[in-house]
């Protein structure tokens, strides 16, 4: 009986003893190191565990062997080794006994020899962690037979139902959330299966990010341990490294807001700015309704951002404030010059997230291209909301995709942000490549509220819709239709007529005719200045190529305005150095190299505005130059009447 306890109280303490040791346990090979290096080595080993998650520790309940390898490339720091054990670069040892390494700058992304060290230990232990796979023969086989009926191969071409059928005991680098977050968000239209190219090419902290997944995750680790501002960098994925671990790292304070540049056309305006994201009240979903544009026949796929005025506490007023209000939206930049349709289509253009003025955005619609604009309160929680913003902002830094018109479009783009930015598990199984769909689809779903909508009236006044002045002007010439014995039947056509043509009737027209010939003939030149500045676009570039001489001055101010605007929609390269959101050690020279460039984009904006009429063709500078002339004669003529009338003397 007394041999039974003892064997009993035996057998309980190395039960305990194993549960104490289920544990990450690094242990350093000592074969071959003196005294000083066993030191350094141990220390080094000791920094890494204390950097750990608790859980990362807890988890990865395995030893880990590391050893110094003599035989390394002198780039290399470490590598994972036979085994699952790390190797180090001995030919780094000596200045880590000496102490030298942690001084010794590398131009490397940490810093110094240490650091990196450091970091390479790090990032050698997270893709033991993230590998840590249990793979039975039965599954197995379900992955072949998913991968065969899917066509996909490697962890990115992997649907994410054949991901889940592996039997992972943590997941990192194939969490469908996270690969959203990295820059492989699931492909539209595609079975869930993701993209290949990773577009967040801009600010990165180590390119070898962008190889595969797998590293992505390693690399991210290593700074959301070792630098204290990474969470003010990237902090949709310093968040969901947080949630993962259920552990908070040392971080510094972040600044109130995201920078971000307004890509408004106001070239007098200082683009940079920040986004608080505390003052954004709701996001819309903003859709422009489609014309007959090849391009724009199915709509235009943006997000509202409803900001409050400083000092109005965030409430429905906000929605009053439009001059706060901020658009987002993916557009083919290209230069500002002429889009090609099969362009286009083969995915010409780089796709990027311009940050606009909500006004502009309505006059470019509204007025300019008569098309009507819906804004849709999206159903966000508010923490949905307020990481929706943060990961806007790191798309402004960091994106620069390839534009499909089919394939990704605004929709498509704007779709995966909303998914990578809120992660709601409602949008994950959404699928629409049309701008008009994906409302659809989204108010089918419960996230989108139309009902905003309902009553015209009430959406026009609230600002729940921007209606199109094609209205307006059908409504003008419906008077004129009442009044003048025109014949066109639509407004389309009175406005496609030359200057001249419609000048005769001005002499006809009484008051309340006049007033609307005059509305009318603001619109004529509007639409002869797009036409204008479309096919100055088109024989730019086709002058350009030919060397045509008649584009001296005005065609080199447009060249290099053409070349310079794009840091408005790439920001990244106002800035070298540094990753992710820019901080405020960065804010004084972005504001100051952003300035210069605003700059010098209103300059030559003033330049070409001298020379631009030079560069149209002399039909298109005659028809200008005839509307303008129609306008002045209207004005005269109003004037006349309005003083023949007996009112007083308009201006």
């Amino acid at each position: 009986m007394i041999r039974l306890a003892a064997w009993c109280c035996g057998a309980l303490l190395a039960l305990a003893a194993g549960v104490a040791q289920a544990q990450l346990r690094l242990t350093l090979d000592n074969r071959g190191l003196d005294a000083g290096q066993r030191q350094a080595s141990h220390a080094l080993l000791d920094e890494a565990m204390a950097a750990l998650p608790p859980r990362f520790v807890e988890r990865l309940d395995r030893q880990v062997r590391v050893s110094w390898r003599a035989d390394m490339p002198a780039e290399v720091y470490g590598q994972v080794g036979r085994y699952s054990g790390i190797e180090l670069n001995a030919g780094l040892l000596p200045k880590l006994v000496d102490g030298s390494a942690a001084q010794n700058r590398t131009g490397r992304p940490h810093g110094t020899q240490r650091q990196e060290l450091l970091a390479t230990l790090l990032h050698e232990l997270t893709h033991l962690y993230d590998r840590a796979r249990l793979w039975p023969a039965a599954q197995r086989r379900q992955i072949v037979l998913c991968r065969q009926r899917t066509k996909s191969t490697g962890l990115v071409g992997l649907p994410d139902a054949c991901r889940g059928q592996t039997e992972r005991r943590f997941t990192l680098s194939d969490d469908p959330h996270l690969l959203d977050l990295a820059g492989w968000p699931q492909r539209v239209g595609r079975r869930g299966a993701r993209d290949i190219d990773n577009g967040q090419v801009a600010r990165s902290p180590d390119s070898y990010e962008l190889s595969n997944p797998l590293e992505f995750v390693a690399v991210n680790l290593e700074y959301f341990l070792l630098d204290p501002s990474y969470a003010c960098r990237r902090p949709s994925l310093a968040r969901y490294f947080r949630e993962h671990f259920d552990w908070t790292p040392p971080s510094q304070p972040c600044a109130e807001g995201y920078a971000y540049l307004n890509a408004g056309r106001d070239f007098a305006r200082q683009p940079l700015a920040r986004i608080d994201p505390e003052r954004v009240y709701a996001v819309d979903y903003l859709l422009a309704e489609a014309n007959d544009a090849w391009m724009s026949r199915w709509g235009h796929s943006m997000l509202r951002l409803v900001i409050c005025a400083p000092g109005r506490p965030r409430g429905p007023d906000c929605r009053l404030d439009l001059d706060q209000h901020l658009v987002l939206s993916y557009r083919a930049f290209v230069g500002d010059v002429q889009l090609s349709s099969w362009d286009g289509l083969t995915g010409a253009y780089p796709s990027r997230l311009f940050v606009l003025p909500l006004e502009q955005v309505i006059d470019e619609y509204t007025k300019v291209e008569l098309r009507s604009l819906a804004s849709v309160p999206l159903r966000l929680s508010r923490d949905e909301l307020e990481r929706l913003v943060a990961r806007a902002a790191e798309q402004h830094w960091s994106y620069d995709g390839d534009y499909y018109f089919i394939s990704n479009n605004c929709a498509v783009e704007t779709l995966k942000l909303l998914r990578s930015g809120t992660g709601n598990p409602r949008l994950q199984a959404l699928d629409s490549i049309l701008p008009n769909g994906l409302l659809d689809m989204l108010a089918a779903r419960g996230l989108a509220d139309t009902s905003v909508l309902d009553d015209p009236r009430e959406a026009l006044r609230l600002g729940y819709r921007f209606d199109s002045f094609r209205d307006r002007y059908q409504a003008m010439f419906a008077v004129l239709r009442q009044r003048l014995p025109i014949t066109q039947d639509n407004v389309e056509t009175w406005l496609a007529q030359p200057a001249q043509q419609r000048q005769q009737w001005f002499a006809k027209a009484d008051l309340r005719a006049s007033a609307a010939l005059l509305l009318l003939e603001q619109a004529a030149l509007r639409r002869q200045l797009l036409l204008a500045q479309d096919e100055l676009k088109r024989r730019y570039l086709t002058g350009r190529a030919a060397g045509d001489p008649s584009l001296n001055k005005a065609g080199a101010a447009l060249e290099q305005i053409l070349t310079n605007s794009g840091f408005l929609s790439r920001p990244a390269e106002l800035l070298e150095g540094g990753y992710g959101l820019p901080q405020q050690q960065e804010w004084e020279r972005l504001e100051a190299s952003s300035r210069e460039r605003q700059q010098q984009l209103r300059q030559l904006s003033d330049e070409l505005d001298g020379e631009v009429r030079n560069l149209l063709l002399p039909e298109r500078r005659a028809e200008l130059e005839a509307n303008e002339a129609n306008l002045l004669a209207l004005g005269e003529h109003l004037r006349a009447l309005h003083k023949a009338s007996g009112g007083l003397q308009l201006p």
